[in-house]
């Protein structure tokens, strides 16, 4: 049976992972997950890469946005997002691969988007850890709630630009991502543009089940997240370190939230 994504572009991202980009997109076709459009945003690539890249529109009829030169990722988002025409954005990198059971999952998300028009953004991954606060809400999905006294840093970023789902009015309602900076920087800068602008978001709360994160060695990840030794560390110095360091992010996101526009 064909899952049909009606009104919904499934934007990629894609930068020098030809391969990764090839896997994605026939494992959507293999679960027979059917979008009403398909763009894929490259940021300039290497010719090699760009090439099968052009080569592969022929098999998975998609739209290809180019760049001369490399802008970023925001670049990257951005022109994509321009080109898209349907009320919602499937965003998913090149290097996430869907799982079995993530179709029926993402129909529900889009059920949920459509019945409910206060939702913005709906959320399908995280890297290690859920979201910190959570109502429940439906089907697997739970409300991302905003606890200021919450001492998590991680409550900063109920947006991601890991695999979501979202309306088509996003850049009105939370403008347009940061270019010229580094990922991490124009990643927590949309985080706080969606708090500071009201933002209404659901998680899956079982993250690491719709959409898997897959790397060869050929083409390793450029994924940004927490997920470096020193986190686990049982040495007590390397503890009190994390701590401090912790502490001081959620003063910053704090200041920056209330008072950085």
């Amino acid at each position: 049976m064909p899952y049909n994504f009606s009104g919904v572009t499934l934007l990629i991202t894609h930068y020098n992972r030809s391969s990764s980009l090839e896997r994605l997109l026939s494992t959507f076709q293999k679960l027979d997950c059917r979008f009403e459009d398909i763009v894929v945003s490259d940021d300039a690539s290497k010719p090699e890469h760009l090439e099968k890249v052009k080569a592969m529109q022929r098999i998975y009829n998609y739209r290809l946005i180019t760049t001369p030169v490399n802008k970023g990722h925001g670049n990257c988002i951005n022109k994509g997002q321009d080109a898209i025409k349907t009320p919602y954005t499937m965003y998913v990198q090149e290097d996430f691969v869907p799982s079995a059971i993530a179709p029926v999952h993402l129909q529900d998300a889009l059920q949920f988007m459509k019945e409910d028009k206060s939702l913005d953004y709906i959320r399908f991954w995280a890297l290690s850890d859920k979201y910190p606060d959570l109502k429940p809400y439906g089907k697997g999905f739970s409300e991302m709630i905003f606890r200021f006294w919450n001492p998590s840093h991680l409550k900063f970023y109920q947006y991601t630009d890991t695999p979501h789902i979202r309306r088509n009015n996003f850049f009105e309602r939370f403008g347009r991502y940061k270019e010229g900076l580094h990922g991490d920087v124009i990643d927590y800068k949309m985080a706080i543009s969606f708090l500071q602008h009201k933002g209404k978001g659901l998680f899956y709360e079982d993250f690491s089940s719709l959409f898997l994160h897959e790397n060869s060695h050929e083409e390793p990840s450029m994924i940004r997240g927490e997920a470096t030794n020193w986190r686990h560390s049982n040495e007590m110095h390397i503890r009190f370190l994390r701590w401090m360091y912790l502490r001081y992010r959620w003063i910053k996101y704090t200041w920056e939230l209330k008072f950085v526009h």
